[in-house]
């Protein structure tokens, strides 16, 4: 049915398995990887990135997130074939959770509007959408009830209400849902049982209120072997905490050029376990694409392009995936990948003749602009967290799954994860690695990210063992640029604000002593050709100009002076992570931002009328001046 029809992406994201996902009568929890429909032919796609599955192997194993001993493939969710006359269709499994549900009919009391508490099973048997009761002799439709439990750990089970309105007595008496108010606070709602036992639900927030976390996955439909520690806690179901996805994300780079790689790499999945020579020629004789795709190469010649390229693989997980993508962007050579339809990554470096043709003193502190005419995006999902968001990238370990591991696994150790490739095109914009070091070097620089330094350590102290380790100015420097820059781009090239991703590389330097590394990139990727019909490519041509306008931007935001005025050390939530940033000049769509829109300064782009000290680039009336 169509109400229950997720997009891949929603799969590989939001709605991964362990979340809860609201239908029109009821809740479902997303099954465990082990219970999806993968078993049938075309059901799926594998997809094929060496250098992630590498990471991932690398980084997951021994964590009980995947699969000892055996080789990690990735796949899409199962898809849906498109053909009305299919008796089958392959999907995800899903489960009714919570169980527990309210009636939608309501009974006036002096103390407030009640409305009766059952379990699933008690609901009518056809359809399981309605309660029949036996004091009214009528059928009420009813609603999942909007509290579950849960610990960091990413375990959720629901809440015992008998146990925590009765304690160890036991009570068969009914048990309503009371509102007192309209607000839905919790202090204005409390539990009632028929007993008399009546508790609020303020009371859930009580540290130990909810009781011990017995380890419960639903999801995969065991208890974690590992046990646990932690104490329930007070979960609403449809809140933005219930589940937070943990995702790599890599830019393909391009393979080898000759046509026997290219070939080679699209069964690598499949031809990678191979040991010998005669294994191939064993794939070949049973898999007629294999052969066909393969025509015209010897069994020998396959099996050393297998080696090389899952030796290739291997290699290329050494170094973090931003330094490889950092390093094939800004090497300067004038095509970079292959001019072909089907290439996974086609760039070219512009001469500079071409986006900064008047010599812009603002550009100064830029190296280089490559146009992406396409590229493409893996993106795979390997567990997710509750409650907090795993830490992502930091300066020293720069792919967010070299931190993130403590999250709850995706099924019972499978040897696969769920992936997506979105297609699309984009800018990179590379900096003078002198004008990044003179920047850093100056004292207004040097005060400034120690005030924002001063302000993370104070957060992180709050979050304790969750918090991630901090960016340093460089990141927060290109971070800032970016969304200022992708607000800017939406605007010039006609694509959503929201279709715009970034991949933010302040890297460290690549010798010891040597300057930082830095660019960023600025892309769109859909899983259709949407995002690559040129519009962001051409705005290279008018860069000097789009620049200036964003950054003109910046220097007075609508909530100045509350936003250029802004103490990080003051804070005690997530603004503590900001310098001069808000919704009025550099927060934008969190499905855009890599960094969940923390980690900006608006004060390092440009002077702002609290500081004037800090900023990279300087604006004049008559041109522009990079403050490097």
């Amino acid at each position: 049915m169509a109400k229950d029809v997720l997009r891949l992406s929603q799969i590989v994201g939001t709605f991964g398995p362990g979340a809860m996902v609201d239908l029109p009568d009821r809740s479902v929890l997303v099954g465990g990887l082990n219970q999806w429909d993968m078993h049938v032919r075309g059901a799926f796609q594998v997809i094929e990135e060496p250098r992630l599955t590498g990471l991932l192997e690398e980084r997951l194993r021994g964590t009980g997130r995947i699969a000892d001993g055996k080789r990690l493939t990735l796949r899409t969710p199962p898809i849906d074939p498109g053909n009305p006359r299919a008796t089958f269709v392959p999907g995800v499994a899903a489960t009714v959770f919570p169980t527990w549900f309210v009636c939608d009919a309501v009974v006036e009391t002096n103390t407030g509007r009640r409305r009766r508490m059952v379990r699933w099973n008690e609901l009518n048997p056809n359809g399981r959408s309605k309660y029949h009761d036996e004091d009214s002799k009528k059928d009420t439709k009813v609603s999942p009830l909007r509290f579950v439990c849960g610990c960091e750990n990413g375990h959720l089970q629901d809440i015992g209400w008998k146990w925590v309105v009765h304690g160890d007595r036991a009570c068969a008496d009914p048990m309503w849902l009371e509102d007192s108010g309209t607000s839905g606070d919790p202090r204005d709602s409390r539990v009632v049982c028929g007993c008399g036992n009546t508790l609020s639900l303020e009371q859930l927030f009580q540290p130990g209120r909810l009781g011990a976390c017995r380890g419960a996955r639903p999801w995969i439909g065991s208890r974690d072997p590992s046990g646990c520690t932690q104490n329930l806690r007070l979960l609403t179901r449809s809140a933005t905490n219930t589940y937070f996805p943990q995702a790599a994300t890599v830019i393909s780079l391009p393979r080898s050029s000759d046509e026997l790689s290219r070939r080679t790499a699209d069964f690598l999945s499949m031809l990678g376990r191979a040991e010998s020579a005669a294994e191939i020629r064993v794939a070949r004789r049973m898999i007629p694409a294999l052969s066909a795709a393969l025509e015209g190469f010897t069994d020998e010649e396959v099996f050393a392009c297998v080696q090389r390229l899952t030796a290739g693989g291997a290699a290329d997980t050494v170094a973090d995936p931003r330094v490889a993508e950092f390093e094939v962007f800004a090497s300067g050579h004038s095509l970079i990948g292959e001019n072909r339809p089907n290439a996974l990554l086609h760039a070219e470096t512009l001469p500079r003749e071409q986006w900064d043709p008047h010599r812009d003193p603002l550009l100064a502190g830029i190296e280089g602009l490559v146009a992406v005419h396409r590229l493409r995006e893996v993106v795979c999902l390997y567990g997710f967290t509750r409650f907090e968001a795993a830490p992502t990238v930091s300066d020293d370990v720069l792919e967010d799954v070299g931190l993130a591991v403590r999250g709850a696994p995706l099924g019972e150790a499978p040897d696969w994860l769920p992936a997506i490739e979105q297609f699309g095109e984009g800018l990179f914009v590379q900096f003078s690695p002198e004008a990044i070091s003179g920047w850093l070097l100056r004292s207004g620089t040097q005060q400034r990210a120690r005030s924002l330094l001063d302000g993370f350590e104070a957060w992180a102290a709050r979050r304790g063992r969750l918090a991630p380790e901090p960016r340093g100015a460089p990141y927060t420097l290109l971070h800032s640029l970016s969304h200022t820059l992708m607000g800017e781009i939406a605007i010039d090239c006609g694509y959503p604000a929201s279709s715009l991703k970034e991949r933010v590389y302040a890297l460290p330097p690549a010798v010891k002593g040597g300057p930082v590394r830095c660019g960023l990139l600025i892309y769109t990727a859909t899983a259709g050709t949407q995002g690559t019909l040129g519009g962001l490519v051409e705005v290279a041509d008018r860069f000097s100009a789009v620049l200036r306008s964003a950054l003109t931007r910046l220097e007075l935001c609508s909530s100045d002076p509350v936003c250029a005025d802004h103490d990080p050390t003051t804070s005690t939530d997530d603004r503590a992570l900001h310098g001069a940033a808000c919704h009025g000049c550099l927060l934008i769509a969190e499905t855009s931002c890599e960094a969940r829109n923390l980690f900006l300064d608006r004060a390092l782009l440009v002077p702002t009328m609290a500081e004037t000290d800090a900023a990279f680039f300087i604006i004049e009336c008559d041109g522009g001046a990079a403050g490097n």
